[in-house]
């Protein structure tokens, strides 16, 4: 244990150098590099795992999604060439899109959003702007009718608009936490989800990555989604 107290101090805001610290001890290398990582990444969050540790995990099991049988079929993503603000299907259907949490509206996605509905985006602002009950915050999400049984998602998943230190907007927790809640309204209204490649244009993020946590969130509790790529 003070072995893997000392990994953990030297590096705690570098989950890959504690883990490959721990790893050159050597002795119980799987059990010193499980408590030195759950201790830094109590510190660094996911947003300090490597991105491709991550995309590159194990996935979880049908019965640990609560399926009915280990053999159950799960949904999985389903990739189109379109665009997102026409999402395809009939019933009730969900926009899902990723903002940054500076108030800040003019780039991407969002542009096609504000020529076809533009109540997302005065909505956002509103919200930005402290007009709305829900506190404008990182993971936070509003959902903005925009036709009947369709709504447009403003996701909070982005701080700022820059890399600060090489480190991108993206936030994947706050991404999770916000896909978590659509799953929810998704549920509660009997929709679909729609969405382009949140998180991986602008805010700089892994689409491997943010791919896992949608499946995590949506797919993993019966949730359709749709991805939308634009033609080439």
């Amino acid at each position: 244990m003070p072995f893997c107290f000392w990994c953990a101090a030297h590096h705690l805001d570098s989950y890959l150098a504690a883990i490959w610290r721990a790893a050159d001890g050597l002795g119980d290398i799987d059990t010193n590099c499980a408590i030195v990582g759950g201790i830094v990444a109590a510190r660094v969050g996911v947003e300090g795992f490597p991105a491709d540790w991550i995309a590159r995990r194990e996935r979880r099991p049908g019965w640990a999604f609560g399926a009915a049988d280990v053999g159950e079929q799960l949904m999985v993503l389903h990739y189109v060439i379109g665009d997102a603000t026409a999402p395809q299907g009939d019933g009730p259907r969900v926009i899902v899109h990723v903002c940054n949490n500076v108030g800040k509206w003019g780039k991407g996605f969002v542009l096609a959003l504000s020529r076809r509905w533009p109540e997302a985006e005065r909505r956002y602002r509103a919200w930005y702007q402290g007009e709305e009950p829900t506190p404008f915050a990182l993971g936070a999400v509003q959902f903005v009718a925009v036709a009947e049984r369709l709504w447009v998602t403003n996701l909070i998943g982005q701080h700022d608009v820059r890399s600060r230190g090489g480190v991108p907007p993206v936030r994947y927790k706050a991404i999770r936490e916000g896909l978590r809640a659509v799953a929810a309204f998704a549920r509660e209204q009997g929709a679909s989800v729609h969405m382009p490649r949140i998180g991986a244009g602008l805010a700089g993020g892994s689409w491997e990555v943010i791919s896992a946590l949608v499946e995590d969130e949506l797919t993993s509790q019966d949730v359709s989604v749709t991805v939308y790529d634009l033609p080439s």
